[in-house]
């Protein structure tokens, strides 16, 4: 094995311990009245079928904290995706307003009668991937310029969108039956709630082909950060390889708002962190946030959950309230670099 390769296995290593960890410790942690005796009985096989624990373990925790691992992953390599693809170490799905845009193709999905089966799930994310990709788009054409896309500009143009999206969203909220969109607004800020099993392997599918699409581009990302005409000389066809990550980045977060409601800022907190302690090599990037990603959103959620117990707290508002203060130090840090 190369050096490179034994480094990236090891990272892998590390980090899977460490998803691994934080599910168990997800698992154990929650506001339903379970001790660790019990969780340890169900897992051991020594609770009947019907008692509370292995209801609550199997039923909610498990597939709740398999929502997380993916969800958490999905938006970590979106993150790495677009800022990638427009070298912009601030650009993210709720950033770009692209979140925004797939919401408002889910909220179109469920007024068509869309729901949880495998079937419905299928097409209630393409809704999103529908939203997604319009919203980026918009931001791309409101941004680019001859120069290429100016980070203020690219900032502004995605806020823009995310707001034209959110009063689209509250337009059709109003409108509605809200007995049509049941649970939209605890939806709408972001929960990592269980999912039946057929829309969880559909979930798992989609997370796993746009990881898979972003990480055959990697390679060619790296050699894209060295300019377009460098790239072009190395053979790389930079359009083909921004149409992948930008299809790619748009699926994975098309699926997560699909499932579990825009969440934001998972991707820009997990890869500038993965960024600064692995460095910038996208080969390394990408797996790293696939896992990197859901430790994260599962720590998130298992605060969410155990914060104001026996209540709840979204999953979203701890990204955000984790995200903000990222996002304001990285704006001010890249502001007093291009200052002469």
């Amino acid at each position: 094995m190369t050096p490179a390769g034994a480094r990236l296995a090891a990272i892998v290593v590390t980090l899977g311990l460490l998803l691994g960890l934080a599910a168990t410790a997800a698992l154990f942690v929650g506001s339903a009245g379970v001790s660790p005796a019990a969780v340890l009985g169900v897992l051991a096989g020594r609770e009947p079928a019907e008692a509370v624990a292995r209801v609550v373990v199997f039923d909610l925790r498990l597939p709740r904290i398999l929502v997380a691992a993916l969800a958490g992953g999905a938006l970590a390599v979106a993150g790495v995706g677009f800022q990638a693809l427009t070298r912009n170490p601030l650009a993210e799905p709720s950033v770009l307003g692209v979140a925004s845009g797939a919401a408002f193709g889910v909220v179109i999905g469920q007024l068509f009668g869309l729901g949880l089966t495998v079937l419905e799930a299928v097409g209630l994310t393409a809704f999103a991937f529908a939203g997604a990709f319009i919203a980026g788009g918009a931001v791309y054409l409101i941004a680019s310029t001859a120069a290429g896309l100016p980070v203020h500009t690219l900032l502004l143009a995605g806020v823009i969108v995310g707001i034209f999206f959110s009063s689209a969203i509250t337009v059709l909220i109003s409108l509605v039956d809200t007995n049509r969109l049941g649970g939209v607004i605890h939806w709408l800020l972001g929960n990592v709630a269980p999912i039946p099993a057929g829309p969880m392997l559909v979930f798992a599918g989609l997370t796993a082909a746009g990881v898979a699409l972003v990480a055959s581009q990697a390679r060619r990302l790296n050699l894209l950060a060295l300019g377009e005409e460098a790239a072009l000389q190395l053979g790389v066809d930079a359009e083909a390889v921004k149409r992948r990550i930008f299809v790619g980045a748009a699926l994975l977060t098309a699926a997560v708002v699909a499932f579990a409601g825009p969440i934001g800022f998972v991707g820009l907190i997990v890869p500038h962190a993965l960024r600064m302690l692995l460095g910038p090599d996208n080969r390394v990037l990408v797996p790293a946030a696939a896992l990197g990603g859901g430790v994260f959103l599962l720590a998130a959620d298992t605060v969410a959950r155990s914060l104001v117990a026996p209540a709840e707290l979204s999953v979203g508002v701890i990204t955000s309230f984790c995200g903000a203060p990222v996002f304001i130090a990285l704006l001010r840090s890249r502001a007093a670099r291009i200052q002469p």
